[in-house]
């Protein structure tokens, strides 16, 4: 600040000397008051920075400032940080490898159209060789040919060749150089996965750390002669796009030094221990290493979102009774309305008629006669068998509960028909035909529940399901009026409500 000069000076103190006698109290007090004057402000504001320094009511204000560096900074929780402000992962940050077969294409090609979004995901078919016709078809992905791979040994003596190229379809996806890619999830072409939960699940995750997600085998001998901590490829895994691009560097080398293993997950799985990453299990992966019903599955699922099917031509399709890609169909129609809440089982319990009924919303109903613990009916009925046709409960890697011989005990089940939204009363409406079964033979004292011919249920979306605690949704039978049917309220269990009498 530049100091006044001696010219400006002097008019002021000759005017200070020539009235000295005159106003000599005046002009100090002129003086003391313009300085006051102008302190006042300073001081209060001074003030004001030191009581909102020692107040703890009052929020600080913090300014973040991007750093060039990826080191994160800790931030208090009521300010947001830089990584909140971020668009949140969702299937434009998806990249889907899919494995397929020239000679199985033109027939499972039919799944993925029921799960594939045009414009919207992202990613490719991978096959061993080019296909007719192939760039005809918008409503799938588009199609590449996977790169050689004669220099890499295949030593297992009863698998193929082909698990080397499928194995490299991360990498070679990653190669592309694709923007604004935040993970690769791998598949077969007969994988249906569900896309709203797949983008939920994976926005929990930081795609710039080393996440390997997935799920082992249902078949406990599955797990037994490969891992128990290895994502089966089948029901599909994610793959962060940190750990991809650390995997791209490092694959041919670990895929050289493997050469003896059998399928393209092991192999997979093999370069994932090099890299020290473990698989982090989430449920709704399903490999589905089974034959049969489905069913018993579906009906008592985790408690955690449906993400994959797979083996879809080796197990009876979804809904009894009809063509095996209609059936998956089928189940997209609730998937529509309410994602989240896809398959999710809840226990209620008719008192009056003395009925245990289990609703896996969007799937099945079901109608026990008696009242059934919870905890017996969030344990899947063994419907099906394990991929070495072993039927008993060993042979799985989860809990698995007989179906009864006693003609009283079986259940009366309803399949979904149909599932609307009522947009004026935000819920959806969704119901459900008897199975053609008789179980007339039963001599018990219950009210026989094969008077209900179709069960009508009402929930309403709740989109941030998985956002909560893991916990099971509530249902209530209401009262009807209509000749053979029920109905059913499924939702948020309320304060104090329980599956059970």
């Amino acid at each position: 600040m530049s100091s006044p000069s001696k010219d400006q000076e002097n008019p002021l103190r000759d005017h200070m000397v020539k009235n000295s006698h005159t106003n000599s109290w005046s002009l100090p007090k002129t003086m003391i008051c313009f300085i006051v004057l102008v302190s006042l402000p300073y001081v209060f504001y001074s003030l004001i920075l030191l009581y909102s320094s020692d107040t703890p009511n009052h929020e600080p204000v913090i300014r973040i400032h991007r750093q060039h560096s990826r080191n994160k900074v800790l931030v208090p929780t009521n300010v947001p940080s830089s990584d909140d402000t971020e668009d949140k992962t969702s299937l434009k940050h998806v990249v889907f490898g899919i494995g397929a077969s020239s000679s199985t294409w033109e027939h499972r090609r039919n799944y993925i159209r029921t799960w594939w979004r045009p414009n919207v995901t992202r990613g490719h078919v991978w096959l061993d060789k080019p296909v007719k016709n192939s760039s005809i078809d918008h409503l799938l992905p588009p199609i590449k040919v996977s790169g050689d791979t004669s220099k890499f040994q295949y030593k297992n003596p009863i698998g193929t060749r082909d698990a080397i190229r499928i194995s490299r379809i991360v990498s070679e996806s990653f190669r592309l150089g694709l923007k604004d890619v935040r993970w690769f999830v791998m598949g077969d072409d007969d994988t249906v996965f569900f896309l709203d939960n797949l983008a939920r699940v994976l926005s929990k995750y930081d795609h710039n750390e080393y996440y390997y997600i997935g799920y082992p085998s249902e078949s406990h001998l599955q797990n037994l002669a490969f891992y128990y901590a290895m994502g089966f490829g089948g029901g599909g895994f994610a793959i962060s796009y940190a750990l991809a691009k650390a995997l791209e560097k490092i694959q041919d080398e670990c895929l050289h030094r493997n050469p003896s293993l059998y399928g393209s997950d092991e192999r997979i799985f093999a370069c994932m221990m090099e890299l020290g990453v473990p698989l982090t299990k989430h449920p709704g992966f399903h490999q589905l290493d089974i034959y049969g019903d489905l069913s018993g599955i579906l009906m008592a699922h985790p408690v955690a979102p449906l993400l994959s099917l797979h083996h879809l031509d080796l197990i009876e399709p979804v809904f009894p009774k009809m063509d095996r890609v209609k059936a998956v169909k089928r189940l997209m129609v609730p998937m529509k309305l309410d994602s989240a809440g896809l398959i999710q089982q809840s226990i209620c319990y008719d008192k009056t008629r003395s009925w245990t009924v289990s609703v896996s919303w969007g799937y099945a109903v079901q109608i026990y006669r008696g009242i059934i613990a919870a905890k017996e009916m969030s344990v899947p009925a063994r419907t099906f068998i394990d991929w070495n046709f072993g039927d008993e409960d060993v042979y799985f890697s989860f809990n698995t509960r007989p179906i009864s011989t006693n003609p009283c005990q079986k259940p009366f089940v309803y399949y979904l028909s149909n599932a609307l939204f009522n947009l004026n009363l935000n819920r959806t409406a969704s119901e459900y035909i008897r199975h053609q079964e008789s179980n007339s033979d039963c001599d018990w004292k219950i009210a026989d529940p094969s008077r209900i011919k179709r069960i009508e249920v009402y929930k309403k979306p709740d989109p941030h399901l998985w956002d909560k605690p893991p916990r099971r949704n509530c249902c209530r039978i209401l009262p009807t009026k209509k000749k053979g049917t029920m109905v059913v309220d499924v939702g948020v269990c309320r304060e104090g409500e329980i599956a059970g009498l």
